[in-house]
């Protein structure tokens, strides 16, 4: 729907509101951008934005009715429509006018295009504005694409910089970035450049450049000790030390990870799919794709002999002094 909406752009064709919902960042950023590269094909469009954590949407009603000077269309962008989920009453920031709101929604001025932003997971349906706003707006979903979809996207904007990128390399960078989208997008800037002339964006040249984050780190450690491999794991573990991440907050993420792994094992042979798991335990479902695809699984008697010497490590870190970093250290060195 949303690459439908940004063709329609492209070719002049554009609805008097529209309404973005969802919290991924870069198809909102995204939307944006070719929405103002679209108006200004021919002139320079007006683009004014409100914050409606800040303002009250009669700046926007008032802003929308009034005739541009300068252009045919103005373009007003409206952040932070929090009015349209779900709030405690007497918790919101500003009191708007939402009858107002849905008596303009019923015939929006045509010298504006207008376009709320809701960077939330849900709005509340049971509202009259929101449905009022579902019906008269076009609405456009800002979510990150799904497993296939994602990879199909990457490959698209690796096209976008005149070049390819193989299968096993999409699986590297999604497992090192994640879907941040916008992250995704600067790394394959970033790859593409640093080839030049040369066309493929490979396996090795996604490990050598991509940024890395705790996170990933974290989790490649584990799977070292896991598959007892010890070299490895204590080699993340002192590369770690060495960027001055403190061993209680690594404690903390490897114990985050082998919970989620307990979760997400426990959940399958429950016989529930990928999707439904990633709804279950409120996590992306690509990272559900990871841990559940993994060939050499560990028992559920491994993980939960892990988990509790990891806690006897936060013990350990938490009431004796002395060298710190070692007590992680002798842990990633034991085989379980």
């Amino acid at each position: 729907m949303i690459t439908k909406v940004w063709q329609d752009f492209k070719k002049g064709n554009f609805a008097p509101v529209y309404l973005l919902v969802g919290e991924e960042s870069y198809f909102v950023d995204e939307t944006i951008k070719q929405l103002k590269a679209a108006l200004q094909k021919n002139e320079d469009a007006e683009v004014m934005t409100f914050d409606l954590n800040e303002q009250p949407i009669d700046y926007v009603i008032d802003e929308a009715d009034t005739i541009p000077f300068f252009s045919e269309r103005k373009l007003i962008i409206a952040k932070n429509a929090s009015f349209l989920k779900a709030t405690e009453k007497g918790k919101e920031k500003i009191d708007h006018d939402l009858k107002r709101l849905e008596s303009w929604l019923q015939h929006p001025t045509d010298t504006a295009i207008t376009i709320f932003i809701a960077p939330y997971e849900k709005l509340d349906e049971r509202k009259k504005v929101t449905k009022l706003m579902k019906e008269k707006c076009t609405v456009i979903a800002a979510e990150t694409p799904q497993n296939n979809d994602l990879n199909i996207w990457v490959k698209s904007e690796a096209e976008q910089h005149g070049k390819a990128i193989a299968d096993e390399a999409v699986g590297k960078l999604l497992e090192m970035v994640g879907p941040n989208m916008l992250q995704l997008q600067m790394e394959i800037e970033k790859m593409a450049l640093y080839l030049g002339e040369d066309y493929e964006i490979t396996h090795e040249l996604v490990e050598d450049l991509v940024a890395k984050t705790l996170e990933h780190d974290a989790f490649k450690m584990l799977n070292a000790y896991l598959e007892h491999n010890q070299e490895e794991a204590l080699k993340i573990y002192h590369d770690l030390l060495r960027q001055k991440e403190e061993p209680i907050k690594l404690v903390g993420l490897l114990a985050n990870n082998i919970r989620t792994m307990t979760n997400i094992f426990y959940l399958q042979k429950k016989g529930y799919h990928q999707q439904q798991i990633a709804k279950q335990l409120k996590i992306h479902p690509y990272r559900v794709q990871v841990i559940s695809g993994q060939r050499n699984r560990p028992s559920d008697q491994r993980l939960l002999q892990a988990l509790y010497s990891l806690a006897e490590v936060d013990l350990q870190l938490k009431t004796t002094g002395g060298n710190r970093e070692r007590h992680l250290e002798l842990f990633l060195m034991k085989k379980l």
